[in-house]
């Protein structure tokens, strides 16, 4: 079951284009890879080999 959670005070922060980054706090929260490529993701998951 995926969790919904509210972000807090250090789960993310605005890059210089404005986008929203999640931190690794926030992800280890959600506790799950969405396997996105996130910036920050503590689960391991490489984009270029689509596996963790």
């Amino acid at each position: 079951m995926k969790n919904n959670i509210q972000p807090e005070n250090g789960d993310f922060y605005l890059s210089e284009e404005g986008y929203r980054v999640f931190t690794r706090q926030y992800h280890l929260k959600r506790g799950y890879c969405c396997e996105s490529g996130c910036r920050h993701c503590p689960y391991g998951y490489n984009n270029k080999t689509n596996s963790q």
